[in-house]
């Protein structure tokens, strides 16, 4: 019997993927709808707080996307990474030493920088490592980090709150701050920048298109192409990010659920969205990126609606069920699309194009829900909003046109 093949580099790039986007996104954004029930009640904060502290975060992240191209440009994809995920964690531990509403908002500012700093290159590096009809599925891999930390948040915060009562949620904020800075070590530790490094071809066997140093240029139809692309991000910015930040307070304020309750639905979520990268990835490879990106919208809009008209606790699941399986299929898939359409060269400069509209979605989603719940006094207004932005991003993908081959890069 002949020895088995050696596992290509590029595979253990993913596990690290999925890590950052576990500690970036997942623990850096995610567990904030856990922590928000009881540490609102602590500092008194009201919904629109709630949701300017939210908003707070997905300005930091915008402010470090502007700068994520020219990053790595400087230090590498690994570096970059590797310090974004320190300063995610080191912001978490002092959150949760705060005492009021701006101390929060300004250190939860420092985890959005952090979290751009370290997703933004990673999403780039599928580009680097992964041949072009095999980066749906390793992109797919990498995203579903955010299924693991909703599972781990809706598991541990719970339990924490429980036991230490009034002091959970600090206990909370620091052990998600603790685990972030290890995943920074451990991000350092196995990541490498390209292929090349250790000699090798992406997976798939497909080399480097161009010679090394050669910076091209996206022509006009790429850039009108990553405009309209990034409009329909912005749009996935806009709604997910409301149901991510206000859906455990929507079950524990608007239907009377305990806690304890609106956290096991939430481990739901992150259950079911551990099938949506994988599934919609390599959906997107073998049936076209456009389907790929419709389905998971019309999921979300009809998520999105059952909860405005306020159902009983199986819509409820239903709901949940519809979200958590295309929960992250849209940003595993924007990732890619980019590195289709604009090569590997500039596929960190292209995601992190898109990346900043898609993060005026998310500034604006979070602060108009928890302006328009603060005004009703429930947020089902807010989800008809969202619920009506993702059919709006349905019809958007639906005309998008593109490029060719000679129009590209």
């Amino acid at each position: 019997m002949g020895l088995p093949r050696k596992i290509h580099y590029g595979w253990f790039i993913v596990p690290i993927g999925t890590m950052t986007v576990f500690v970036a996104l997942g623990l850096g954004r995610f567990a904030l709808g856990m922590l928000l029930p009881s540490m609102g009640v602590s500092l008194d904060l009201s919904y629109d707080e709630m949701g300017y502290i939210s908003t707070g975060n997905f300005i930091g992240y915008l402010m470090a996307v502007l700068m994520a191209g020219a990053l790595v440009r400087r230090m590498g994809a690994r570096k970059s990474i590797s310090l974004g995920l320190f300063l995610v964690g080191a912001s978490m531990l002092l959150v949760g030493r705060a005492e009021g509403f701006l101390t929060v908002m300004v250190l939860y500012v420092l985890t959005g920088v952090g979290s751009a700093a370290a997703n933004v290159p990673i999403m780039g590096l599928v580009s680097h490592w992964f041949a072009r009809h095999m980066r749906g599925r390793a992109a797919g891999f990498m995203v579903i980090g955010s299924g693991f930390a909703i599972m781990f948040a809706g598991t541990v915060i719970p339990l924490l709150n429980r036991t230490y009562g009034d002091d959970g949620w600090r206990i909370g904020w620091s052990l998600l701050g603790a685990v972030s800075v290890a995943g920074a070590f451990l991000a350092y530790a196995v990541l490498r920048n390209h292929p090349e490094d250790l000699g090798l071809e992406p997976v798939g066997g497909e080399p480097p298109p161009l010679p090394p140093g050669h910076v091209p240029q996206p022509k006009a139809n790429a850039k009108r192409f990553l405009l309209h692309l990034g409009a329909i991000y912005f749009l996935y910015g806009a709604t997910y990010a409301v149901f991510a930040t206000f859906m455990v307070t929507t079950l524990v304020r608007d239907f009377g659920f305990s806690e304890a309750e609106a956290g096991r639905f939430w481990i739901w979520v992150g259950g079911l969205s551990l099938l949506s990268g994988p599934l919609f990835g390599s959906l997107s490879d073998r049936l076209g990126r456009k389907v790929g990106l419709m389905l998971p919208y019309a999921m979300h809009m009809t998520a999105y609606a059952l909860v405005a008209i306020h159902p009983d606790v199986w819509g409820i699941y239903l709901a949940i069920v519809l979200f958590g399986c295309s929960a992250w299929a849209v940003p595993g898939i924007m990732a890619v699309v980019v590195g289709d359409v604009l090569g590997p060269a500039l596929a960190v400069k292209g995601f992190g194009t898109i990346t900043v509209i898609f993060g005026l979605g998310q500034i604006a989603g979070p602060a108009l829900a928890g302006i328009i719940a603060e005004a009703n006094g429930s947020f089902a207004a807010a989800y008809w909003m969202i619920s009506a932005l993702a059919g709006l991003a349905i019809l958007l993908t639906a005309v998008l046109k593109f490029p060719s081959a000679s129009e590209q890069v």
